[in-house]
């Protein structure tokens, strides 16, 4: 088989491999032999027309147009001219089944039923991802690359489908990356011609130098299978890192679009502890309210309220139209007290994400746009792209106020409360409940339990607030937080939570901001570092209720301090409807209890798209997400791959200054590399053998830049000589500046084309490449290492000593 037919077969094949991690979506797989012909078709023409042979953008031109055809003659044949032709008829009826499939993956839940719409969603996927991986990794020859559709395709499966069987479509899917890749390598060595080993002095040698032929290909098999075993083992060791819920869309706070209903939420750690670091705490929003104490009105985004052994998030629910008011807050007993407030809320312009800000309890929303909401955690999501974006918003809410005697004679909870909210995973190390029980020696009651645990952590148990310990939610981060008593209110709010469970009593964890700090202006501002996450605990008679954990964070409740004072409640403010008891309508709609297998039957009533946990457990419903992921990722993501890693390379690069000498000299050296990289994707290629000053002049020259432009960069290199060479190097500023006018001035001289280039396929994103060979170099070097040393060993003798 020659190394083209032999490349070709292995990107079919790896894209087949890949996409059998779809199969847990649907309930029928026949969509994936479909798939499988239609990919070996795709794969044949490909190879056909490079027999020809015809430029290789004509290559996948032709490719394209015979997968249209196909998937015309295999959808929309009625439609079509002559059967197999594409006309307007035939898109439209395309448009109609993208529109049905976008409604069913809306309705149903995992595995939904292979209806049409969902069918062309499926094979229409992995036929476009497979005409990208054949592109790469067989017309343009650049294996390497062809993983970034492969990995779109495996990562859309991963993040909506979660099963004991993840680890075979890793498996799978990396497996036939792999072999991708060592086909390609198989390729170019035989390119070179046979190794020349020398004259053979004997038959034995002879067999020497041919095995010395294949071995690179030996050592590559060994790799990739040593490599496949460390990505299935490591993680399991390790906490999970997720987005977060506070940053804007699309760096980690509600990545889907909303969608019909459905939203994504997703763990909180990483957006939380970067926030808390900015150096900048820019305003996220700020507010105005007649409440005459601000300091217990935090801001609550969700809850997370579903903790697996490996992360906590929400569990899926079924979220409805805004109601108004909002149901009366499930287990607030008449007889608690409780003062109505006003709050008026305006959201950055900055500041996108699904899920809005509201002080706990909210009784009543006043805001325009698509919203929709969840009973259980009483929050508000966006509904097809609708974000918090400069929104501005009126907030009805309740500042409940038991007292200390109300909260210890709460009676227990109700059962089906206590089922879900009392979950502990068995991975749960055995530390973390011995805690518990020693820590609330003595307790009388969960109310005094809970007062125990808080003061622990806040006060007695000699614990450090530090936002730059690493962050993690897992069984092992809370036994290894429990030790080494250092991290911030992720750590603190996720211990409690899980260590009140181990005793029964119901928690949660929240995810908001705290109060923010006081305006000369009336205003009250909440910025980035104002994020927390803080323990919720349920009394009956009083609801959920707010702890906090967190020292030299927001401020201890009321009802935990001694000094509470005892007495009558009263209830002067309380609002009638507040106060008025609606037991069910705080409780979780027919739809949360609703089978999947009537929810396909469409058998429940008042069924609605259900706030969904991006990892972990028993996976997200099949949303419309689904629509949104392969249509984004596949479409748009996939194509514009190299501007993007380019764009947050930039963006790194020239992000905010550090803050010793060496921060800053590290700032420059990179704001340099910049430069070279701005220079080379505009077609001037690095020369890594001259000095920064005649490196700036040649792009000068080269680029044809103007005096602004051109003084910009040998600021930069002046910079960079001052850092390199100067016995105390200063930190430059502006340079973040003098890259953009760089960038600005290459742009204006270009022509179109090398604009489009440049900011389409930038070539410095061969960086990449290069940083994956290397360290794929650097990873066989350490083996050879290791195995010889293994090998010395195995062969000492017994006696003998090193």
């Amino acid at each position: 088989m020659s190394g083209g037919a032999r490349l070709t077969l292995c990107a079919t094949a790896a894209t087949f491999m890949a996409a059998c991690a779809l199969l847990p979506l649907v309930d029928l797989a026949t969509w994936i032999f479909q798939a499988a012909f239609l990919l070996v078709v795709q794969a044949g023409v490909g190879a056909l027309t490079r027999r020809v042979p015809l430029a290789r953008p004509l290559t996948v031109a032709v490719q394209a147009l015979v997968t249209l055809m196909l998937l015309t003659l295999l959808f929309a044949n009625a439609q079509a001219i002559g059967g197999v032709l594409p006309g307007p008829e035939a898109f439209r009826h395309f448009g109609e089944l993208l529109q049905a499939g976008g409604e069913d993956v809306g309705r149903f839940a995992i595995p939904a039923p292979l209806s049409d719409g969902i069918r062309l969603m499926l094979v229409g996927g992995v036929l476009v991802i497979g005409l990208a991986v054949d592109a790469l990794a067989v017309t343009f020859r650049s294996a390497a690359p062809a993983g970034l559709p492969l990995l779109a395709l495996y990562s859309v499966a991963a993040g909506l489908s979660h099963g004991s069987a993840d680890w075979l479509w890793f498996l799978l899917a990396a497996g036939g990356y792999l072999m991708l890749l060592l086909a390609e390598g198989r390729d170019r060595l035989s390119q070179w011609g046979r190794v020349f080993g020398g004259t053979a002095r004997s038959p034995g040698r002879a067999a020497e130098s041919t095995a010395d032929a294949v071995a690179p290909i030996r050592t590559g098999r060994r790799i990739g299978a040593f490599a496949l075993g460390i990505a299935l083992v490591v993680p399991l060791a390790l906490p999970a890192l997720e987005g977060g819920l506070l940053g804007p869309t699309g760096t980690g706070a509600g990545v889907g679009s909303g969608g019909g209903g459905t939203i994504s939420a997703v763990n909180p750690l990483v957006s939380l502890q970067n926030s808390l670091n900015q150096p900048e705490d820019r305003e996220v929003m700020s507010y105005r309210t007649n409440s005459k104490d601000t300091q217990d009105l935090y801001l609550r985004i969700v809850s997370l309220d579903e903790f697996d052994g490996t992360t906590w998030r929400p569990a899926k629910r079924s979220i409805i139209d805004v109601p108004s008011p909002f149901p009366s807050p499930r287990g607030l007993g008449a007889d608690v007290r409780r003062t109505e407030i006003r709050t008026n809320i305006a959201a950055a312009g900055w500041y996108a994400q699904d899920w809005l800000p509201l002080p706990y309890p909210a009784t009543k929303v006043d805001i325009s746009g698509r919203w929709r909401y969840e009973p259980v955690g009483r929050t508000l999501v966006g509904d097809h792209n609708q974000t918090t974006r400069g929104k501005k918003y009126g907030v009805e809410s309740l500042i409940v106020q038991p007292t200390a005697e109300q909260l210890a004679n709460a009676p227990e909870a109700p059962s089906e409360l206590r089922r879900e909210f009392t979950k502990v995973p068995s991975s749960l190390p055995a530390i973390v409940e011995k805690t518990a029980l020693r820590v609330t020696e003595g307790a009388a009651n969960d109310y005094q339990r809970a007062v125990k645990l808080q003061d622990y952590f806040a006060v007695s148990g000699g614990f450090t607030y530090n936002t730059d310990v690493q962050a993690g939610s897992g069984s092992s981060a809370i036994a290894r937080f429990l030790k080494d008593k250092e991290g911030f209110c992720v750590h603190f709010s996720f211990s409690m939570a899980a260590m009140a469970r181990t005793l029964g009593i119901p928690a949660r964890v929240a995810v908001g901001f705290t109060p923010g700090s006081p305006q000369a202006d009336g205003r009250m501002s909440v910025g980035l570092r104002d994020a927390h996450a803080w323990p919720e605990l349920y009394f009956e008679g009083v609801g959920w209720t707010r702890f906090e954990p967190t020292p030299n964070r927001g401020t201890a409740p009321e009802y935990t301090r001694d000094d509470t004072p005892a007495g009558n409640p009263s209830n002067p403010a309380a609002p009638s409807e507040a106060a008025s008891p609606q037991p069910s309508a705080g409780q979780p709609s027919a739809s949360d209890n609703c089978p999947a297998a009537e929810r396909k039957l469409e058998g429940c009533s008042n069924t609605a798209p259900a706030v969904i946990g991006a990892s972990g457990g028993d996976g997200p419903p099949f949303g419309t997400i689904a629509l949104v992921a392969l249509g984004v990722l596949l479409v748009v993501l996939v194509p514009l791959s190299p501007m993007l890693w380019r764009r947050r390379v930039r963006a790194v690069r020239l992000g905010s200054s550090g803050r010793t000498d060496g921060d800053a000299a590290a700032r420059t050296l990179a704001a340099w590399l910049e430069v070279t990289d701005t220079a080379w994707d505009h077609g001037i290629a690095p020369d890594e053998s001259q000095t920064p000053r005649k490196a700036a002049a040649r792009i000068v020259r080269v680029g044809e830049l103007d005096q602004v432009a051109a003084d910009s960069v040998h600021r930069v290199a002046a910079a960079v000589e001052q850092v390199l060479y100067a016995p105390r190097p200063q930190p430059t500023a502006g340079l973040g500046d003098d890259v953009r006018r760089l960038e600005q001035g290459l742009h204006a001289k270009a022509s179109r084309s090398a604009r489009l280039r440049a900011t389409l396929a930038p070539r410095s994103t061969v960086r990449v490449a290069w940083s994956l060979s290397q360290r794929w170099a650097e990873l066989g070097s350490r083996w050879t290492a290791r195995k010889s040393t293994l090998l010395r060993r195995a062969r000492r003798p017994s006696g003998q000593e090193g």
